[in-house]
């Protein structure tokens, strides 16, 4: 064994870089993170557009808006694609003005960004970008991925729905104030009092007081109207639920059914919730009892031996999660730093009761601090949550990344209409050891390395595991790692290729902090007995005698590196792995005695996937005017036709959210190439030029191609 190699050895085994020839890895990114220093060149979820709505549409995606836009203003193929490229350009700048902070609402930002690309002095793109807006069916605020966006998200989400139930608890109160006053209405006419004759002739009104009797009247009446009003007993409980109905009615403090009052029932801890519920119970208490009382009231099944001495002890035990999801719920907004503090002590009391407390934790940290721990920790206290949450089997909880709120909406919804509590746990990428990642970049690498998977436990959804866990969400959960194409130029100059799994140790390596685990090996000292990181993580064997685990990552000049990881960041990864196996199981993708399962078709982290459709952003927009010598398709732009792949299916095929991309180049013909791009009902197969100069017809083929380039 040469002495570098030793050097080698030494380093992953004990995490100290001997000799001259190790350096520490600094300033380098995963190589599959490499194309992704310019989030606004990408196509992905962010930024968002938030605007009043009661379901998933209250949440938008920008680039979803513009999806629709074209559909609606631009002309089927060729015809439209200028208007195409005009109004994409403005969507990049909508993300770049995003990515700076801008906010405000989506209307005032397009006009901006329509201004900072020079409309004003182009007609033509005057035009589009006018036609554009005026097919734009929402208006709202533009959030991009930002470490304070899921309480923000979450709180829009919630305001809305609480007006709604606010809005269906009025009915239902004015619906039993109604009925209750129709029963002593009537029991009222058929009184003495109710048919006097003064009674009737004021109800007959002037003009008519010659054409009857009253008197005689009222003596009738008296004789065939009901001998038996109502019970004392029973008009005092009627009069006694009518009145606390109407005086409950929305606005009230009991109630709080007004926007003023939902701001008083946000709240920045646990504790502070937990005194406002307790304070507000004993009317909540009272109202319900009054409700339970006015239905039976009105159905006529109130019966006093039976109920009397119920309604005598009702108390806080007779009022269900069911009955306090009437009223409004409480939402707490935490960071995970402030979890082990006094005032956020009640929080798994919250999570273990009925009470109609929201929770949602920031996540701000998913790796432990290299101080506090003798050894890598895969993950710290507070990226557990979600799971000790689950453990209670009470509430809802939700745990997802930021980077995947806009995926994730409709689960994020269910979870805020949940009859009972529900813990909102979301990775908010913070600036913690980010070191130069985006949130939205770090938050996705957090949910596609594992260390932070999303999933989704609804106690209401079934009687069992497989039907109330759900690992929804998670790039490729059936495998170990997602596995992605990573594509560099090789020594030779040459495109080289290779399928690398993004693991647990992808994720470290984005966090300076932990940059010690990482030796950054020089090109000269490469050799066969580096292996990469995703093969030694396949399996709980060590690598192999004298085999050292790398990782591909990449420096700022885009050059590629190799950096060896220690043995206790493997050790972390596998206990991460493991982590996962274990949801894996709880989600029914993996038994505890089956194999592990092998994905048919890796993701392929490449042009051709679609926006959001891997954790990991992936597409990327064509710079105006630029071309590109390689055929591809804008996936995000696909409106599933099924043209490309009745010509050809081996070479078109469609991605999980049925766009197509080019599966093999080389299954297919440039004519057909060709063929597809002029049949492509919205313009989006680009031929490229041809790979074999010889196919027949050629010059023909790149003369008709001209237009799609």
């Amino acid at each position: 064994m040469g002495p570098e190699l030793q050097a080698h050895v030494a380093f992953h085994l004990t995490g100290k870089r001997m000799g001259a020839g190790l350096q520490a890895a600094e300033g380098l990114r995963p190589g599959l993170l490499a194309r992704f220093a310019d989030l606004t060149k990408l196509r992905h979820d962010f930024p968002l557009v938030l605007v009043a709505g009661v379901d998933e549409s209250c949440i938008q995606s920008l680039s979803t808006l513009v999806n629709r836009i074209l559909q609606v203003i631009a002309p089927r193929g060729i015809a439209g694609e200028a208007t195409r490229q005009h109004v994409l350009r403005l969507e990049r700048e909508l993300r770049t003005l995003a990515a700076n902070g801008e906010t405000g609402l989506l209307s005032r930002l397009w006009d901006q960004a329509a201004k900072r690309i020079g409309a004003a002095d182009d007609p033509a793109l005057a035009g589009s970008i006018s036609r554009a807006l005026a097919a734009l069916a929402f208006d709202g605020e533009v959030v991009d991925c930002t470490h304070g966006l899921p309480s923000r998200l979450v709180t829009l989400a919630w305001k809305t729905l609480q007006q709604r139930k606010a809005e269906r608890r009025a009915l239902e109160l004015q619906r039993f104030s109604l009925r209750l006053s129709d029963i002593l209405r009537a029991d009222f006419v058929r009184s003495r009092a109710g048919t006097s004759a003064e009674r009737l002739q004021a109800s007959v009104g002037t003009g008519m007081e010659d054409a009857f009797d009253f008197q005689a009247m009222s003596g009738t009446l008296a004789q065939v109207s009901g001998k038996d009003p109502l019970p004392d007993s029973r008009r005092r409980r009627v009069q006694q639920a009518l009145s606390l109905l109407v005086a409950r009615q929305p606005g009230t403090q009991a109630v709080a059914a007004g926007p003023d009052d939902l701001d008083s029932l946000v709240f920045a801890n646990c504790r502070d919730a937990l005194a406002a519920f307790r304070d507000r119970l004993p009317k909540i208490i009272e109202l319900v009892k009054a409700m339970v009382i006015a239905e039976l009231e009105i159905e006529g099944r109130y019966v006093e031996a039976t109920h009397d001495p119920f309604f005598a002890d009702f108390d806080e035990s007779s009022v269900s999660a069911r009955d306090l999801n009437l009223f409004p719920d409480y939402l707490v907004c935490i960071g995970s730093e402030s979890l082990h503090s006094p005032e956020n002590a009640g929080l798994m009391e919250i999570l273990a009761s009925e009470m109609p407390i929201k929770v949602v934790v920031e996540v701000s940290d998913v790796l432990e601090e290299p101080a506090l721990r003798a050894h890598l920790g895969p993950v710290t206290t507070a990226a557990q949550l979600g799971r000790m949450a689950m453990g209670l089997g009470s509430a809802y909880v939700l745990q997802s990344c930021s980077s995947h709120l806009y995926q994730a909406r409709s689960r994020i919804l269910a979870g805020l209409v949940y009859a009972g509590p529900a813990l909102l746990s979301v990775f908010s990428g913070s600036a913690r050891g980010t070191g130069l990642l985006p949130p939205y970049l770090l938050a996705a690498a957090a949910m596609e390395s594992r260390a932070f998977p999303a999933f989704t436990y609804d106690p209401a959804a079934g009687p069992d595991w497989v039907a109330r866990f759900s690992l929804d969400g998670n790039p490729q959960p059936e495998a170990d790692w997602p596995v992605h194409e990573f594509s560099y130029e090789d020594e030779a100059h040459q495109r080289a290729t290779e399928q690398l799994a993004f693991t647990f140790i992808d994720f470290v390596a984005c966090d300076p902090r932990h940059a010690g685990h990482f030796a950054l090996v020089p090109r000269a000292e490469w050799n066969g007995s580096m292996v990469p990181v995703g093969s030694s993580l396949i399996s709980d064997s060590p690598p192999g005698v004298g085999k050292i685990p790398y990782l591909q990552m990449v420096d700022g000049d885009y050059v590629l590196q190799r950096a060896l990881a220690d043995e206790k960041l493997l050790s972390a990864a596998h206990r991460c792995r493991e982590m996962w196996h274990s949801l894996q199981e709880l989600g029914g993708v993996r038994g505890s005695l089956a194999q592990p399962v092998t994905p048919a078709a890796p993701a392929v982290m490449a042009a051709a996937a679609p926006a959001a459709s891997a954790a990991l952003p992936v597409v990327e927009d064509p710079e105006p005017g630029q071309r590109s010598d390689d055929p591809h398709i804008d996936t995000p732009r696909c409106t599933t036709c099924n043209e490309c792949t009745n010509l050809n299916n081996r070479m078109f095929a469609y991605d999980a959210n049925k766009q197509a991309y080019i599966a093999d180049i080389n299954a297919g013909t440039y004519r057909e190439l060709v063929e597809a791009a002029e049949t492509c009902q919205v313009a989006i197969i680009h031929p490229g030029k041809p790979r074999n100069p010889d196919e027949p017809g050629i010059a023909e083929l790149m003369k008709r191609a001209e237009p799609f380039l």
